[in-house]
């Protein structure tokens, strides 16, 4: 070939490699993440490619691991001073037991004072719903019973609400003379009498259909504190028997499943410090009425 030849092949070759990198055929560069070279192509004057590996890791490619959100502990509420407190006195008393009694944290009568009672009431009421235990009522405590509660009404101011501690049903004429367990089917009541006066009210529980508690007039026969019946294996704390194997008694079961349940025959009574109160003023020989009003 001769050198003019020769020239003007090399510049053929030149404008077709040109054209060729235009077209993006004879250098190739990749890129990766945020557009660092990570590699690169090139062509020779015989046509053969050749690829040399140019990547490097970039700092802000790198993945960054996720970091593990710590939220900051809750800090624990702070008691506030005091709306009511032990020694208080007054309706507003009267009125803050009568809603601890609507969500059961208070049992018996409500009264003005702020008492041992009313003080263990508000601790439990406290505990559960994780506020500071103090035993006296702050804001917060009283915004939380609000909520929980309605306002009571004058029924249950005076002490007249259906949870067995007061009833308006008539003593059974029987009843009215002496000394009387006098227990009613009806408002599901029994009540200690003396003379017709009524000495404490608390609610009873009856035996079922196959086995119904007796009605009419009995006595105590016997008394037992700790008794533990011979046929059911049952405890039976503070048994006053009236008829037979049937007694007024402690019902651990009516104070956990209420009027769920019922008893073999005897007379469930619910309230703990009251029968044990009860059975200190009943003697044998005692008076037992059981009647519907």
């Amino acid at each position: 070939m001769t050198r003019g030849k020769r020239g003007a092949g090399v510049a053929m070759f030149a404008v077709l490699v040109l054209a060729t990198c235009g077209l993006g055929y004879g250098v190739a560069t990749a890129t990766g993440n945020l557009g660092h070279a990570s590699g690169t192509a090139t062509t020779d004057a015989g046509g053969r490619t050749t690829t040399r590996d140019t990547a490097r890791p970039s700092p802000q490619s790198a993945p960054v691991p996720a970091r593990q959100q710590v939220l900051p502990a809750a800090a624990p509420l702070q008691p506030r001073p005091a709306v009511l407190q032990p020694g208080d006195h007054g309706r507003t008393v009267r009125a803050l037991q009568a809603r601890l009694r609507q969500v059961a944290w208070y049992a018996g009568k409500v009264t003005d004072d702020y008492g041992p009672a009313t003080t263990t009431a508000v601790k439990g009421f406290q505990a559960k719903r994780g506020l500071p235990v103090t035993g006296y009522v702050d804001t917060t405590t009283l915004q939380r019973l609000h909520a929980m509660t309605r306002k009571p009404t004058k029924d249950e101011l005076a002490n007249k609400v259906p949870d067995g501690t007061w009833t308006d049903a008539p003593l059974d004429p029987r009843c009215r003379t002496g000394r009387v367990l006098c227990i009613d089917k009806t408002s599901r009541t029994i009540r200690w009498t003396v003379d017709g006066e009524v000495q404490r009210t608390m609610a009873v529980r009856f035996g079922a259909a196959y086995s119904p508690t007796r009605e009419g007039v009995f006595h105590i026969g016997w008394k037992s504190r700790d008794h533990v019946s011979t046929l059911f294996h049952s405890s039976m704390p503070y048994a006053m028997f009236f008829s037979g194997g049937q007694a007024v008694h402690y019902s651990s079961d009516f104070a956990a499943r209420g009027y769920a349940g019922a008893s073999h025959g005897c007379v469930n009574v619910r309230d703990h410090a009251g029968i044990q109160w009860l059975f200190d003023q009943v003697q044998v020989g005692d008076k037992v009425v059981i009647y519907w009003s």
